[in-house]
């Protein structure tokens, strides 16, 4: 495995990682993070690792997309850590670019999707789509992936760069991967250590809202989408260290937001996605309502 930091480098070794395959076109895998991983992002890898031939692991906290009261200088980091991580999932390359290497000039041409970023997060994050568009957009010019792999703890993410391969015709399939939790429900996520250990326990009221919601649906032939959103709140709600940003239901990927009186039983389109903040900490989480999906994956 090679640790490269540099464009050009990267470029140069991924040319002779695909001169080397000769049997024939090889297929590169991206997985963009930033790092600090936890077996989430090792899904991811091995996704990648099982669906091609040279597998690229970028780590790079993104300037661009934090806002100005968001925690980017204390976002976790530990690139040592991250190294061993990647090595022992069989990533080909990690690629950590410095923010100097990814920008070396100001910014002055950016990626911007609309609509699908005037909600959920980009309601309450603005800017924040755009940053996450501009950078991956970047990646991709620099890796040109066939393949490139998300989770789909953030949805929301999965569907604005869906959106953005397709305008801009982009030759990489989007892989959506299903989200990893820890035992007791609660999504994995780098930013679940800023969690003190009281508030990591009340954490958990966003898998049992999700849960709740999910088993409302799929017993009541009435339910609708105002129903579903009292669900989540009063679970939500039960917390007394919880602070609601959004609890919502959405078609997906569009994201259009359901009427109140609308119907959601049978429907295979459906995103419940949850914001929630603990204190100084902003968790997501959502489920896919879905006819193949499980319960118990909440």
């Amino acid at each position: 495995m090679k640790v490269i930091r540099t464009i050009a480098e990267l470029r140069k070794e991924l040319s002779l990682k695909r001169q080397s395959i000769q049997s024939r076109e090889s297929v590169v895998g991206l997985v963009p993070t930033m790092g600090f991983l936890h077996e989430g992002h090792g899904s991811l890898m091995q996704a990648a690792k099982q669906q091609s031939d040279i597998v690229v692991l970028s780590i790079f906290v993104n300037p661009i997309q934090f806002g100005p009261n968001e925690d980017f200088d204390s976002y976790p980091r530990d690139e040592a850590r991250d190294v061993e991580t990647a090595r022992a999932k069989g990533v080909d390359i990690v690629f950590i670019p410095s923010v100097e290497e990814m920008y070396p000039q100001p910014t002055q041409t950016t990626v911007s999707v609309s609509r699908l970023t005037d909600r959920l997060c980009g309601a309450s994050r603005p800017g924040h789509f755009d940053g996450v568009t501009t950078v991956v957009s970047k990646l991709f010019n620099i890796v040109q992936p066939q393949r490139a792999f998300f989770g789909m703890k953030d949805a929301q993410q999965v569907a604005v760069i869906q959106q953005m391969v397709n305008d801009l015709n982009m030759a990489v399939e989007v892989v959506p991967c299903p989200i990893v939790r820890e035992s007791d429900g609660l999504a994995l996520s780098s930013r679940n250590v800023y969690l003190s250990s009281e508030q990591r326990q009340e954490a958990l009221v966003l898998s049992k809202a999700l849960r709740e919601a999910q088993e409302a649906v799929d017993a009541g032939t009435a339910m609708t989408a105002a129903d579903i959103r009292v669900i989540l709140r009063e679970n939500i709600e039960r917390s007394p260290m919880a602070l609601i940003d959004y609890a919502e239901i959405q078609a997906f990927p569009s994201l259009e937001p359901l009427a109140d009186q609308e119907k959601v039983h049978g429907r295979d389109d459906l995103l419940i996605a949850l914001a929630v903040k603990f204190g100084k900490t902003r968790l997501i989480d959502n489920i896919r309502l879905q006819k193949s999906e499980v319960l118990s994956h909440v």
